[in-house]
């Protein structure tokens, strides 16, 4: 049997977003014979990745938007549950000890806690892919900001793709703060930008600890690709936990959840 025929839907769909980004456009029994399935499984994705806006449907295919969803934009991210969004950052800053190498990935919430420690009298070493954060931190004197990347998206302060990744290895990471598009206990963080997503698994994996910064906006949800399960994550910081089974789930998996008020 192929091996495409058992890819899971979140799999599937960054492959469609991968061959859209690169060949534009596609027609349903193109994509059907690349992923080895039937046009009513191919088009439920199509419809899925239509309703993130990471393609648009066509006559017979689909192609690919020229930037992504409008409201993903990070201009409209970084507005979208501020307050919470800062408690969550101020909650995050209190592991942060004096001495210690984190990763601080390119979303809004990271920014937020960029500001918070930039304010703070504490030597560190930051590596992270958002130019943002990286500015933020560059006022701090007593901190080490390591910018790493690629490609920068059109409109978006944020570097995509593994170029400049090895160098995850040469440090002895403590901590990664990251959020995602949704957080589920099956899928774990997810996000939207499958280029962006490769290096959020890097340095997930060379981190020895995730710090999952999720408004409760995210939880329950899940986009295309994952980058980090459920038992990679170490402590879940957010303003709410609204469903206690997910808690409990949490818990089992020796999560430490903090939730802000």
């Amino acid at each position: 049997m192929n091996p495409l025929s058992k890819l899971f839907a979140s799999e599937r769909r960054t492959k469609i977003s991968e061959y859209l980004n690169e060949h534009k456009r596609a027609t349903v029994q193109e994509l059907c014979r690349l992923l080895k399935v039937t046009p009513a499984t191919l088009r439920s994705d199509l419809d899925f990745l239509e309703s993130e806006g990471l393609l648009e449907r066509t006559h017979g295919g689909a192609m690919m938007k020229a930037s992504g969803r409008s409201e993903y934009s990070f201009s409209n991210r970084q507005l979208n549950n501020l307050d919470k969004k800062l408690s969550i950052a101020i909650a995050a800053a209190n592991l942060v000890t004096p001495g210690q190498c984190i990763i601080l990935d390119a979303s809004s919430t990271a920014l937020e806690l960029a500001k918070v420690l930039a304010q703070k009298e504490m030597r560190l070493t930051v590596i992270t892919n958002g130019i943002n954060s990286a500015m933020e931190l560059s006022n701090n004197q007593l901190i080490t900001v390591i910018l790493i990347g690629g490609v920068v998206r059109s409109g978006s302060p944020v570097l995509e793709g593994k170029l400049g990744s090895s160098i995850l290895c040469q440090f002895d990471i403590d901590t990664m703060f990251a959020s995602a598009t949704g957080f589920s206990f099956e899928d774990g963080l997810s996000d939207f930008n499958v280029y962006e997503v490769e290096l959020k698994k890097l340095m997930a994996k060379f981190s020895r600890n995730v710090v999952a910064l999720i408004d409760s906006s995210k939880i329950g949800g899940s986009s295309i690709a994952a980058y980090a399960s459920t038992k990679q994550i170490d402590t879940l910081i957010t303003d709410r936990i609204a469903d206690p089974a997910l808690l409990e789930k949490l818990h089992k998996e020796k999560i430490n959840v903090v939730v802000t008020s």
